[in-house]
Order: C-alpha cells, then sequence, then structure tokens
C-alpha cells in the first residue's frame, strides 16, 4: 500500500511550469479571472515563488477587485522593492483601495532607497520580471503617472500636475497622463499649448506619427476659440473618428451653437450610445437647450446601466434641474459628486441649483469647489462673480471677471458680465461696448433667432442707450428682448420709460398697462403709470380743439347793464329751442368725432 503511495506522488521535475504559465495567460485573456487565479497560485507554489509568478498571482487578484490581498501577497515578500512591475501594481493596488498614504509610502520608501530609479527612462530593464519586456519602455511614465493619481486623490493638484507632465515627457503617448491634464482642466490654455511645444516628439515618433499625435492632442486642448478656426483635417481614415467628433461638438458648445452640437452629439450616440467623453456634453447641452424628455430617458437608461458611475446621477440631477426642482437635483448631483469628487460638471450645476433658490453662499461654496478643480477653465470664476454682483460686492465680481476673461477673452457670457459691472459703476460707454461685442459675438454663429438666455443681454443694451439718450436705439432692443421672451414685464416698463423720457406718454401708458397685466405687484410701472397718467391729464385739452390759450373776458363798453331788468329778458320756450339747439350741438360733435376717428385710422 505503501509502494503504491509513493509511485503515484507528485514530481516537480515531470510537472511542466511553463504550460501552467501559459494556461493562467489564457484565461486572463478570456476574461475567466477564477480560474486564472486558480492556477497562478498553483503556479508560485510550484515555482517556489518567483517574482514573476508572485505578479501574475498579484495581477489576477487585482483583475478581481482583491486589491489589499494583491498589495499584501507583493509587500510581505519585499518584491516592491526589488522588482518593477511588482513595485507598480503595488501602488496601484493601494490606489484602487483608496490606501493613499500608503501608497505614497511605497512610493517614497522605494525612491530614498534608489534601488529602481535612476535619472534616465529606461533603467529597469534589470529589476523587470523574465518575459516582461515589452512593456519596458512605457513603465517609468506609468508609474509617475500613478504617482500623480496618488497626489491628486490627496488633493495636492500642483504635484500631480508636475507628474503627469513627467509622465507625457518619458512617453509621449502615455495618453492617460494627458487626459487627466487636460480633463481635469489643471493647466490654462497657454500652459496647454507650451506643454505640446516641450514634448519630445521628434525623439520619440517619426515624422507621420508625430503629424498625427500632434492633431489628436491638439483637437483635445480648451475649445474657446471658433470652430473654424481647426487645426488641417485628419487622415482620411480618422475622419468619421467619433473622439474626434466630440472634440469638434465641444467646440461648438463653448462657442454657444447649442444646435450644432447637439446634433454632432446625437449622431455620435447612435454609433456608440454610451461613449463616455461625448456624455457630459451632451446632457449640457440638452440642459442648455431645455430638452427634459430626452434627458429624462437618458438618465434612467443610465442609471438603470452604470449606477456606479458619476455621470448617471448627473445625468439625473440635470434633469431635474431643468424642470425647476432644486431640491432633489441637488440631492443627486451631491451623489455625483461623492461617487466621484473630480468630476466638475456635477460641482458647477450642483452650485446652480443653489443659485436658482437664492442661495448665494451655498452656491459660492460649490463653485470655488469647481475652480479648486478646473484651474484652467473660466466658468467657476464666472459664477462666483456673478454671485458677487447679486450680493451687490461689485469690487470682488470685478475680480473675478477679469480672471475669467483672461482665461477665455471671446465668451459673450463673460462679455456680457463685464458689461453689467460697467453699467453699474456708471461707465455706461464701456457697458455699451461690452455688450455690443457679446452680441456680436453671437450674432457670428449666424442661427436664425437667438435663444431666449440671451434677452437680458438686448434689455441690457437697450437700458445702455437710454442712459446715452439714444432713445430710438433703446427701444429697439428693447423689442428685439420681447421677440425672444414675450411675457418679461420688465420690458414693457423699460419701454414705457423709454416712451415716457421722449415725451411718448400714450405710449407709455399702454406698456405700464401691459406690465402690470403681466406682474400686478411691479411697483415701478405702478408709480410710472400714476405720473404719465397725470402728465396725460395735465397736457390733454378739455375737448377737442380747444385753443391752448384762453383769450381775457373784455367788457362791452357800450352796455348799461343798470338798465337790463329781468322783465325784460325773454324767456325761451325751453321745450322746443333747448333741447333742438342741443340735438343739433350733438350731431355736430358726433360727426367731428367720426371724422376725427377716420382721419385717425387712415394715418
Amino acid at each position: 500500500m505503501e509502494g503504491d503511495c509513493e509511485g503515484t506522488s507528485l514530481s516537480e521535475q515531470s510537472i511542466n511550469i511553463e504550460k501552467y504559465r501559459r494556461l493562467v495567460k489564457s484565461y486572463i485573456d478570456l476574461h475567466l479571472y477564477s480560474a486564472a487565479l486558480f492556477w497562478a497560485d498553483k503556479v508560485v507554489w510550484l515555482s517556489k515563488g518567483d517574482p514573476r509568478d508572485v505578479y501574475w498571482l498579484g495581477q489576477c487578484m487585482f483583475l478581481m477587485k482583491q486589491y489589499h490581498r494583491a498589495a499584501h501577497l507583493i509587500r510581505s515578500r519585499g518584491l516592491e522593492k526589488t522588482h518593477m512591475l511588482c513595485y507598480y501594481l503595488a501602488v496601484r493596488c493601494l490606489l484602487e483601495a483608496r490606501e493613499f498614504t500608503e501608497a505614497l509610502q511605497v512610493l517614497t520608501d522605494v525612491e530614498q532607497e534608489g534601488t529602481l530609479f535612476s535619472n534616465t527612462c529606461t533603467s529597469f530593464e534589470s529589476s523587470i520580471p523574465a518575459g516582461c519586456d515589452d512593456i519596458t519602455p512605457n513603465l517609468t511614465s506609468s508609474i509617475l503617472f500613478l504617482k500623480g493619481r496618488v497626489y491628486e486623490a490627496m488633493d495636492n493638484r500642483g504635484l500631480a500636475a508636475d507628474c503627469y507632465k513627467q509622465a507625457l515627457r518619458c512617453d509621449v503617448h502615455c495618453y492617460e497622463a494627458f487626459e487627466a491634464l487636460v480633463q481635469h482642466q489643471m493647466l490654462s490654455a497657454q500652459e496647454e499649448h507650451e506643454l505640446l511645444e516641450s514634448l519630445p516628439l521628434s525623439q520619440q515618433c517619426v515624422t507621420a506619427e508625430e503629424q498625427l499625435l500632434l492633431l489628436l492632442y491638439e483637437s483635445k486642448l480648451k475649445k474657446y476659440h471658433a470652430p473654424s478656426k481647426l487645426l488641417p483635417p485628419p487622415p482620411p481614415a480618422l475622419a468619421t473618428n467619433l473622439d474626434l467628433a466630440v472634440a469638434q461638438a465641444e467646440r461648438h458648445y463653448y462657442n454657444c451653437n447649442y444646435q450644432q452640437c447637439s446634433q454632432i452629439t446625437e449622431d455620435v450616440l447612435k454609433k456608440d450610445p454610451y461613449h463616455s467623453s461625448c456624455l457630459p456634453v451632451h446632457i449640457s447641452c440638452l440642459v442648455e437647450l431645455k430638452k427634459a424628455n430626452q434627458l429624462f430617458y437618458l438618465a434612467h437608461r443610465l442609471v438603470d446601466l452604470y449606477p456606479e458611475m458619476a455621470i448617471s446621477w448627473y445625468a439625473v440631477g440635470c434633469y431635474y434641474y431643468v424642470i425647476g426642482k432644486s431640491d432633489p437635483a441637488r440631492r443627486y448631483l451631491g451623489k455625483a459628486t461623492t461617487l466621484d469628487k473630480l468630476f466638475s460638471p456635477a460641482w458647477l450645476a450642483y452650485g446652480h441649483s443653489f443659485a436658482a433658490e437664492n442661495e448665494h453662499d451655498q452656491a459660492m461654496a460649490a463653485y470655488f469647489k469647481a475652480s479648486q478643480l478646473m484651474k484652467g477653465c473660466h466658468l467657476p470664476l464666472l459664477y462666483i462673480g456673478l454671485e458677487c454682483g447679486l450680493t451687490n460686492n461689485v469690487k470682488l465680481a470685478d475680480k473675478f471677471f477679469l480672471q475669467s476673461q483672461s482665461i477665455a477673452p471671446q465668451d459673450p457670457f463673460v462679455m456680457h458680465e463685464m458689461g453689467v459691472i460697467c453699467f453699474q459703476n456708471h461707465d455706461y460707454e464701456a457697458a455699451e461696448r461690452h455688450f455690443s461685442e457679446a452680441l456680436s459675438r453671437l450674432q457670428a454663429i449666424k442661427e436664425p433667432v437667438l435663444p431666449d438666455k440671451w434677452e437680458p443681454l438686448l434689455n441690457n443694451l437697450g437700458h445702455t442707450y437710454r442712459k446715452l439718450q439714444k432713445y430710438d436705439k433703446a427701444l429697439e432692443y428693447h423689442r428685439q428682448a420681447l421677440v425672444l421672451s414675450p411675457l418679461n414685464p420688465s420690458t414693457y416698463s423699460a419701454m414705457g420709460f423709454v416712451h415716457a423720457l421722449i415725451g411718448n406718454n400714450e405710449e407709455a401708458v399702454d406698456a405700464f398697462h401691459k406690465a402690470l397685466g403681466i406682474c400686478r405687484d411691479d411697483t415701478f410701472s405702478t408709480t410710472m403709470l400714476t405720473y404719465v397718467i397725470e402728465q396725460l391729464a395735465e397736457d390733454t385739452p378739455p375737448y377737442r380743439g380747444a385753443p391752448k390759450h384762453v383769450p381775457p373776458l373784455v367788457p362791452l363798453d357800450n352796455v348799461d347793464v343798470s338798465a337790463v331788468t329781468l322783465d325784460s329778458v325773454t324767456t325761451p320756450d325751453c321745450s322746443e329751442t333747448h333741447s333742438s339747439s342741443s340735438a343739433v350741438r350733438f350731431e355736430e360733435d358726433m360727426q367731428d368725432s367720426s371724422v376725427d376717428e377716420a382721419h385717425h385710422d387712415v394715418s
């Protein structure tokens, strides 16, 4: 019996470990991670803890989201200090496990020991496990990128940006580092272009690849200039690439051409319904166009499919914001920021939900958080300035608007708010210049009709021209504002005020009546209506054709008033003469009135 057991015992020399190593990789390729983990564990024991087998076992644990277990596997053997891939995997596991302090500690300890690092980017060949030479050129860049992610997770965005820049210079193809810099708005537009110019493209790419890389990267940069001012056309093979289409849509969005942006994003989502780069732009565009039904459908679909993603709850919050329900909007947008605290569009929308209810302090807190996350974007600064203006802090508002203007000088929203500040400072000529530039910028989009959100711009132009005593232009812009928003009582009040200033009292009364018909509590219209009616009563003659000046009464010298007695006065027959004369007079009045009315109709 004992001999049978000895005969059937396993011999390590007879087991082909390479076969099982290939088996592990094949199961990973097939996404059968449990099977891969099972055989990777056995390979580690059969190879007596070979570092490359430990790495693949940790890789299987990582793929199964067993991050703490994978990190412990590597660190318990000290492999993070001797083998570069194990070091990379250990840091990655700690990052995914949200153990940011430990991840930074591992990074710092290894750097201080200096066993794996040198000043060059390709000095890790000796520490790479056998069979992994194909990923050596990208490893340094990946580690620098991981370090940047750790710093960013710890809210040290300055050091994070430096790490991302180093990663990109080390490997110009490391798109994740470039995406982190651009999508997280870590750089201004000028800094983005300086970064591209500093990349060693000629050293790492041939000429054709260099041009392609520049085209793809520049399409992701700040998009504040007009869509016509683009790069050379892409190669024919990339002409219909969805990423380039999304970049074009973003450019239209930042230039306030929401209809064109919506058309592009809808085409992209027809081909790829859950394109991760397209969804934020598409949702924001639906908010601008107030397409609540489409937002509702998209939000429910995203929540059903991706409940763990911030973009899903961002869509839900935007839907409630569009229909005017700030409380649920705030709740769902807050959930989006909890799932991804670096998702800056959710922070902006979160601030909007407070601003819609005039809760200025909470709105500014959200905008300040967004400004920390979006250093290179002008929108948080613009909204902070707007809230400062609403709280009558004009000087502080002007400061934020100037900062916003330095980032996006051609944004019509910024131009408009700069005009408002100039108007409040009684610099009406500068206000007129800013408002006119904003309107020209919008008219360059060549939409048939301006969106109704620009009604305040037209009204503000009217107010400015009234201050400059250009009353005809003021009325013209107020009428244009009525086209965009026909039921705005303040527009009728402004028109009535202009009519009153130029003496058109009847038109003024009509305008103030319309304003009060829409808003009965309009105190300005009530006061002005009373004043204009009094002026109209004083200026209107008592009857048609009445002389403006009544001649003085001249006594008759030839009549002896004392000789006149009551007996000498003949009393007329009141039953006939009085009635007939009054009837004739009434007819004359009616005829005159009808003639006047006919003349008024013709004129």
